[in-house]
């Protein structure tokens, strides 16, 4: 791995794993068309980690007092012999579990599916980018709702857990289709993209310590190097700004642009898989 491939790959993974326009998709086109692989999986793993600090940068605070009132909670509830949710940081963090439910089961079970897809044409993945395209446009173009955390249930955890859970599929972007599936089920923008990112993290960090698993059962290369160093500092940093932009896009009604976007690169991508 150059340090010349650790810095693209840095960027590439920091823009597109937050933004709405799929880091998996975007990979296999950058393999076909200009043959940039991911490199190690190993050095892949780690920029997946780059991109969790983000994360962890931008909802700090929110997610240290996500983590003391859950524990608030299970201490009161052993004491209490009951269970009772106090707050929305406590229902947010069971709302968190829960939605990872439905993705953790739809990502083992499909897991060689998803794979298989990575290899087969380009067609699938085409589709898939005017897919996401379209549900980007169609949650932007809602009338507005506002449910809060303490409004929000269970079952829009689950829904949103089973979205993230389909965006597996190279095409369909994770950060979009959670965010869409918020907007849908009529969470307001705030809460819609914070939960998008918060769900984000316990698969993040799942699918990071298994893909760490399979490097050493694969027996793959294992190298701190400068070039790993220098790709999860750029994939935090670039991940931290798109974070922030997807904010601003979505507090401004512009979810929709992206969709121009997909749509251009969705028909560009078919077009070229009948070439």
């Amino acid at each position: 791995m150059t340090l010349v491939q650790a810095i693209i790959l840095g960027v590439f993974q920091g823009i597109t794993e937050f933004l709405p326009i799929s880091s998996s998709g975007h990979l296999v086109l950058l393999q076909h068309f200009f043959g940039i692989k991911e490199g190690n999986l190993f050095f892949t793993e780690m920029l997946h980690f780059g991109t969790l600090f983000s994360i962890l940068i931008v909802y700090f605070n929110d997610i240290i007092n996500i983590i003391v009132e859950f524990f608030k909670m299970i201490g009161d509830g052993i004491k209490n012999r009951k269970f009772k949710i106090k707050n929305g940081y406590q229902k947010l963090a069971l709302l968190i579990i829960i939605g990872s439910i439905p993705t953790a089961i739809i990502g083992i079970l499909f897991e060689d599916f998803f794979k298989n897809l990575y290899s087969s044409s380009l067609l699938p993945i085409g589709i898939s980018f005017i897919i996401t395209g379209l549900l980007l446009w169609i949650a932007n173009k809602k009338p507005y709702e506002n449910k809060s955390v303490k409004n929000m249930s269970f079952l829009d955890s689950i829904i949103i857990g089973i979205f993230q859970g389909i965006a597996i599929i190279p095409g369909i972007s994770r950060s979009g289709s959670t965010i869409v599936a918020g907007l849908l089920r009529g969470l307001n923008r705030n809460l819609a993209t914070e939960f998008s990112f918060l769900l984000a993290m316990p698969a993040t960090f799942g699918a990071g310590l298994l893909g760490i698993l399979d490097v050493v059962k694969t027996e793959s290369e294992i190298a701190f190097t400068m070039p790993l160093l220098i790709g999860i500092i750029l994939s935090t940093l670039v991940g931290i700004i798109a974070i922030k932009f997807l904010i601003t896009m979505l507090k401004k009604d512009k979810l929709h642009y992206f969709s121009y976007y997909l749509w251009i690169i969705g028909l560009i991508t078919i077009i070229s898989h009948f070439l």
